[in-house]
């Protein structure tokens, strides 16, 4: 960093990017386990209760974590382009 920029404040961005991914990634683990171990899903459902716990888990933490994933994308892309103005 030059010496004549100002480090910015800490603004959430990180705990964001940290947090999202982190939830989708456990919404992607368990979404791959419940089409290989556990069953899989039909028309009516999982084929098993810990195949409906995982589908539970998958259904809840994919579209919050996408959803924090792209906030915290976008405050990311936002401040890196505050940061390079002159």
């Amino acid at each position: 960093m030059p010496p004549h920029e100002e480090p910015q404040p800490d603004d959430g961005t990180t705990q964001l990017l940290r947090g999202g991914s982190l939830i989708l990634a456990i919404g992607l683990a368990a979404f791959g386990l419940l089409m290989t171990a556990l069953g899989g899903v039909s028309v009516e459902g999982a084929h098993s209760n810990p195949g409906w716990l995982a589908l539970i888990i998958a259904a809840m933490c994919l579209p919050f974590g996408l959803m924090l994933t792209a906030l915290g994308l976008a405050k990311w892309l936002r401040k890196r382009s505050l940061s390079r103005r002159p």
